[in-house]
């Protein structure tokens, strides 16, 4: 199980990057049952693109929440609880944030054959508002769509 990212840790690490440096910010999630209960796993991932060109490292996080959502196919909770992970870790770091290239990624889909599209305006505004960012949804939600999801499926600490 990942350990609480160490904002200390990764705000010294992306000080210490040339200002060329992107930084990509991603939340995914998965839905679990658990003794007849629904459960979320939430992974949080900051990806610090180390001037652009010279490879990354790769900060995440795991939480686990109980998951309210009436319906598996329309997830709007469980897909609104990963925006708001993802807009109160940008919060986290906006210290270090300032005059960087920074994304926010988003696990959803804007097609309206995908459940997740059940939230796009919801969350894109949310994060306009809460971020002062545009947010990059699937297809170009790399943060979300594989870092996140991968860092979940390595589960080191």
């Amino acid at each position: 199980m990942f350990k609480k990212i160490d904002i200390v840790e990764v705000s010294d690490y992306i000080r210490a990057q040339g200002p060329s440096t992107r930084i990509y910010l991603g939340a995914d999630s998965e839905r679990f049952i658990q003794n007849q209960v629904w459960w979320a796993e939430y992974t949080v991932a900051i990806v610090v693109h180390v001037d652009g060109c010279h490879g990354c490292k790769i900060f995440g996080e795991i939480t686990h929440e109980r998951d309210y959502d009436q319906r598996a196919d329309r997830p709007s909770m469980r897909l609104m609880n990963e925006v708001y992970r993802v807009s109160e870790m940008f919060q986290r770091l906006a210290p270090v944030l300032v005059d960087r290239d920074v994304e926010v990624h988003l696990d959803i889909n804007p097609s309206e054959m995908h459940g997740s599209s059940c939230v796009i305006q919801q969350a894109v505004g949310y994060i306009r508002g809460t971020c002062n960012v545009i947010p990059m949804v699937k297809p170009n939600a790399f943060a979300a769509s594989y870092a996140a999801d991968r860092l979940r499926s390595l589960r080191i600490a």
